[in-house]
């Protein structure tokens, strides 16, 4: 065990763009975030890539990247590392693909003419969506094709002796008709267009239709891999680690890497998880004996994704009052020596609604070595700064003074 702590505050999906109605700040320097503002005045900021050139910038490839795991060389495909976190026995030969459970417009026209309105069916719960899934797997599963129940929106989807094929993100195409970002596999888009008569007079769909909540009526395939094979991250760094995270993408890696997950009841990946719940566990686990602690939040890139100016500002308002700031105070207390690093995976502009492979601002602080700066936490002063990390996975040498 360390004498010294190493925590991540991932906010996922957190940089962005100046927003004209914003007075042309982007959401981080909009946001009211007393506690990073007090950091950054005590600590380094600077710019990091950590999308690798030609691969396409996705919280899979940016969290390894995070975690020290070149995505060229570790990166096997989103939805494996996902089946890893709920369970999912994979052989070698099967391809796992994330199934997502979204909203497609229901005006009388042809499927392929629909457009793509939520990728995530209005943040639909976790109970919810597993009724519509096992509706959609009473009928379509069979020796071939194995569904899954994860998290809210993101299912699973393993296919015996399949194949790796490039399939379309469903945040990617929002608010578009789908035809050309289908499936060109028979099967799966047989399966997308079944799914989406099995689910649009659902129970489940008309209830929330009634509560003016967007329907989840279909099932989308994407981030197709193979089994990943991760190497262990206490080998690695000799420093036993916790995940503190609501969605499976990083449950994923933390079981592949061999760190243990902390479980935070009301943690969903949305605007209200339970963000005192994800600081207690953080705590807890510095305390009992962890050297490491990533504590991911998702919200902020939910929101870039629904366009939401106001609750992605909100988001990050919250990641700041009921996260850095408690966590910093209760460690500051216990008069504990941590070094804390705070940044984003990629951005997630409300401008677009998906992500993109724009270097994000990192802010390190140590409690041992504070520094007496006079800068804030935000895009335009971190790229201001002059430090720059052109390597994304070596961020977390930085983090641990390598």
């Amino acid at each position: 065990m360390s004498d010294r702590k190493y925590i991540i505050v991932l906010g996922d999906g957190m940089a962005d763009e100046p927003i004209e109605a914003l007075g042309g700040k982007t959401p981080l320097a909009y946001a009211d975030t007393p506690a990073m503002d007090r950091l950054s005045k005590k600590g380094e900021i600077g710019l990091v890539h950590t999308i690798p050139d030609g691969m396409k910038p996705g919280s899979d490839t940016a969290n390894l990247a995070v975690l020290g795991y070149d995505p060229r060389i570790y990166y096997s495909g989103r939805s494996p590392l996902e089946a890893l976190s709920i369970g999912v026995p994979m052989k070698d030969t099967d391809v796992a693909l994330r199934c997502n459970i979204v909203t497609l417009s229901e005006d009388d026209v042809p499927f392929e003419k629909r457009v793509i309105i939520d990728h995530s069916s209005g943040e639909i719960s976790t109970e919810e969506s597993t009724v519509l899934l096992e509706a959609v797997k009473r009928q379509l599963e069979n020796e071939t094709y194995r569904f899954y129940a994860g998290t809210s929106y993101r299912h699973c989807l393993i296919w015996s002796q399949g194949e790796v094929k490039e399939l379309s993100q469903p945040h990617d195409v929002l608010g578009q008709v789908i035809e050309p970002y289908l499936p060109e596999d028979k099967n799966l888009l047989y399966m997308m267009k079944k799914s989406y008569e099995i689910l649009v007079n659902h129970p489940v769909n008309r209830e929330r239709k009634k509560k003016g909540l967007n329907p989840a009526n279909c099932c989308w395939f994407w981030g197709a891999g193979k089994k990943p094979s991760l190497s262990s991250f206490e080998e690695k760094y000799h420093l036993k680690g916790m995940m503190v995270s609501a969605v499976d993408l990083l449950k994923g890696i933390a079981a592949g890497t061999g760190m243990s997950t902390a479980r935070v009841e009301g943690a969903n990946g949305g605007l209200d998880t339970n963000y005192e719940g994800k600081t207690a566990a953080a705590l807890h686990a510095l305390q009992e004996g962890y050297d490491f602690v990533y504590i991911h939040v998702e919200a902020p890139d939910e929101m870039g994704h629904q366009g939401s100016v106001e609750k992605k500002v909100k988001a990050i308002e919250y990641l700041d009052k009921r996260v850095i700031g408690p966590l910093t105070e209760a460690l500051d207390k216990q008069k504990m020596n941590y070094r804390l690093l705070v940044m984003p995976d990629h951005p997630t502009p409300i401008r677009v609604r998906t992500h993109t492979a724009e270097s994000v601002p990192y802010l390190l602080y140590d409690s041992a070595h504070p520094q007496n700066e006079n800068h804030h936490y935000n895009e335009k002063e971190a790229g201001e700064s002059g430090n720059f990390i052109s390597q994304g996975h070596t961020i977390i040498d930085r983090l641990l003074n390598r």
